[in-house]
């Protein structure tokens, strides 16, 4: 992979320092319920198909007290698009080569009263260039306070940018995370962007708020339930929900489908599935 430019660096180095600062946290939230768990983290490297280097990333998990599993994956990847699937990808119909780098997140908890989170956003180019993501609440047991608090805050982060951004992104993440042969939604929503193209500075400076805007709010909302007491019917209830999150990421999720598709470190794309889950 060629020398990363100016933005190219710049998107890498935030989506790197949004990285240890969300796993600090989720480690202190570790620690005050008594727990000394912390993240392990795994470089790996992506072959492209020229042959070339194709860059690489680090997957981060956690398995502690309170968060079963989370993943918390930076990567940055570049090279060549093969075959159909480069066809699809924004701006590389007619030159497959790519660059991409971003933070991708997902949080499953212990306790069914903690909401699972994803989180993930991301800087594109090919002969055009964009960034894309988003963050999505996902409780087994739904609390509207917490849902509440989740899109204020991501509303903040919007509007700071643009009133429209908001109710159309909001839109946007129903729509798309919606388990079509299920006919129900994977969570209670967030807020879904991409192609998102006016100009590197303006849509850079609203992608890293609304990374700030998840660092915020979720940490806050975990540590109001992480002690919460359950049943087991709480736990079963958590693992059906769980099966209906791994039926939208491995059958839809357009995210998994472009790990697969261009090279990605497979335990990385597939952090995104729950420990445990049931099906009825």
């Amino acid at each position: 992979m060629p020398l990363l430019d100016d933005q190219q660096s710049a998107a890498r180095a935030w989506f790197e320092s949004l990285r240890d600062r969300i796993c600090a946290a989720f480690e202190g939230i570790e620690r005050e319920a008594g727990s000394d768990a912390r993240f392990a983290f795994i470089p790996w490297d992506r072959a492209d198909p020229s042959g070339e280097p194709g860059g690489g990333g680090v997957r981060g998990v956690m398995k502690g007290r309170v968060f079963e599993k989370v993943g918390v994956n930076v990567s940055t990847v570049g090279g060549t698009l093969e075959g159909e699937f480069g066809r699809t990808v924004h701006g590389a119909g007619e030159d497959p080569r790519f660059f991409a780098t971003g933070i991708s997140l997902v949080a499953h908890a212990a306790n069914p009263h903690v909401p699972a989170v994803h989180m993930n956003t991301r800087f594109l180019r090919t002969t055009r260039q964009w960034f894309g993501g988003g963050a999505d609440l996902n409780p087994p047991l739904p609390i509207a306070d917490d849902t509440a608090a989740f899109h204020a805050r991501l509303r903040q982060g919007c509007d700071a940018h643009d009133p429209a951004y908001y109710p159309r992104f909001r839109q946007w993440a129903d729509d798309y995370f919606y388990i079509p042969h299920r006919q129900v939604h994977r969570g209670v929503g967030g807020i879904f962007y991409d192609h998102l193209e006016n100009g590197f500075d303006a849509d850079f400076a609203f992608t890293r708020d609304i990374g700030e805007a998840f660092l915020d709010v979720y940490p806050q909302i975990v540590r109001r339930r992480m002690a919460t007491p359950f049943t087991e019917a709480d736990v079963a209830q958590m693992r059906r929900w769980r099966g209906r999150y791994a039926e939208f990421n491995l059958v839809y999720d357009r995210g998994t489908l472009f790990g697969l598709k261009t090279g990605g470190n497979i335990e990385a794309i597939l952090m995104s599935l729950p420990p445990v889950a049931e099906w009825d």
